[in-house]
């Protein structure tokens, strides 16, 4: 029996790689119909053999001889995603533009400098080799010098193969593509990040990221025959991520997602910033803002939970041996004991990551005497909290995870909603980052299934 089916979305990750298949994406019943899962195949040199090996296991799901689709979509964060280095002129003002926006392409940003890069600065980059290096500096007509001397400093490293994205002062557009394209360096022009004080434009860089992602990820080992089964362009998975959030925003309102993941804990945010916070705000916020906490994880970093709240605690707290347990710690957890440590490191790895997201308020003296200001993103017009991810989609105590989640600002100290104000809303599917890439081409029906997913039962 053959299966004729819409789409597939293949998520090809570090480890494993997923594919979910898709059909009536063409009219009012989008449906998601299964998921197989295989290894990732890039330690083989060819991506292909998981994305075949996946396909297999959801053929076998749906007792299928064949599948036929009119697309296979695909994201990846396999072969390190999309590492990029940030080089800026002030940390607080084009750095933190040109950051905002490689995150938010689902980038992984592994290098960031402000000002004049040191030699140190150079060698780390050497060594980093990154995918992509975005160069901003200076507003439009402010300070020139420090962006050109970063790019001749990055010409002069012999990356050929490496792409640059200039996003700085709209003065030396020319002067910074001559430099790279002497030194045989591919470069892209775009708008400023901050062209002028207190605005943000990041949403011309963040679109040409992915744009560069789509075109180099080829280039990465075991990727280079993805296009042979892919039809349509792929995504980092961070950004599909980011791309859903987008779309959602308009019929959900402000909403934060968070995926704590085995290595690393991501928010996705789109709110609205309150007028009075507005009015004390220091400097300003993307409306789509995404922080990745690399020492958040619940594998590669479980360690590091665990030493932040003691092991001593967690056996007094949980009636467990920490110790005993991180001697076998697996990534997927097998047993009560696993999943109730799994559990507490989950959320405080939550808990870590949204209040490193959410800003805060704090008095200052000034001339004039006492005054308030608020620092970072303002989330108290927050409207939902989603979960998606393996361990807050799968984990038996998700729903009290994500309770806590919503309701930790107790005290009030962060710019997040009041405690049981935000609706929580669950990715059961775990399908969140293939309707983001899938969504470009069918956004209706990208919504239609996220509902269906919100709406699964356990």
């Amino acid at each position: 029996m053959t299966h004729h089916i819409d789409a597939l979305v293949a998520e090809i990750g570090s480890t494993t790689t997923l594919v979910n298949a898709f059909d009536g994406l063409h009219g009012d019943n989008p449906r998601f119909i299964g998921q197989g899962s295989a290894a990732t195949s890039v330690a083989e040199g060819d991506v292909r053999l998981g994305l075949q090996a996946a396909i297999d296991v959801l053929k076998a799901s749906l007792g299928a001889d064949d599948i036929q689709y009119t697309d296979l979509f695909a994201t990846s964060s396999a072969a390190g995603g999309l590492k990029m280095s940030v080089h800026g002129l002030v940390y607080d003002m084009t750095v933190r533009a040109a950051q905002a926006a490689a995150l938010g392409a689902g980038a992984v940003v592994r290098q960031v400098t402000a000002g004049h890069m040191r030699d140190s600065d150079l060698d780390a980059l050497k060594r980093l080799h990154p995918n992509l290096i975005l160069l901003a500096g200076g507003t439009d007509y402010g300070e020139r010098e420090t962006a050109l001397h970063n790019a001749r400093a990055i010409a002069a490293l012999g990356l050929r193969d490496i792409p640059v994205l200039y996003a700085g002062n709209v003065q030396n557009q020319q002067e910074v593509k001559g430099i790279m394209e002497a030194a045989g360096l591919e470069v892209v022009l775009c708008e400023n990040v901050y062209p002028r004080l207190d605005d943000l434009n990041i949403e011309p860089a963040r679109r040409h990221i992915q744009t560069l992602f789509e075109k180099h990820i080829v280039k990465a080992p075991g990727m280079r025959h993805v296009y042979d089964m892919v039809t349509q362009p792929l995504m980092p998975t961070p950004g599909a991520v980011m791309e859903m959030t987008r779309l959602m925003h308009e019929p959900y309102g402000s909403l934060a997602v968070i995926d704590i993941g085995g290595a690393t804990t991501d928010v996705h945010s789109a709110c609205e910033e309150s007028e009075e916070i507005a009015r004390i705000q220091t400097r300003p916020e993307p409306l789509y803002l995404r922080t990745v906490e690399g020492d958040l994880g619940l594998f590669i970093n479980a360690a590091h939970l665990v030493s932040a709240l003691g092991a001593e605690k967690l056996d007094r707290e949980l009636g467990i041996d920490t110790a005993a347990l991180m001697a076998d710690w697996q990534p997927i957890p097998r047993t009560p004991q696993q999943e109730k440590l799994a559990e507490r490191l989950a959320l405080e790895a939550g808990l870590t990551a949204l209040r490193r997201h959410a800003g805060s308020i704090r008095s200052v003296f000034l001339p004039g005497g006492r005054q308030q200001i608020a620092e970072g993103k303002d989330l108290t017009q927050l409207a939902c909290l989603v979960a998606t991810g393996g361990a807050l989609t799968r984990l038996p105590g998700r729903q009290h995870i994500m309770e806590q989640l919503r309701d930790m600002n107790t005290q009030r100290k962060w710019l997040y909603p009041k405690p049981g104000e935000a609706r929580l809303l669950t990715d059961h599917h775990y399908i969140m980052a293939s309707l983001g890439v899938l969504s470009r081409k069918h956004p209706e029906a990208a919504l239609a299934l996220m509902r269906q997913s919100f709406d699964a039962k356990d």
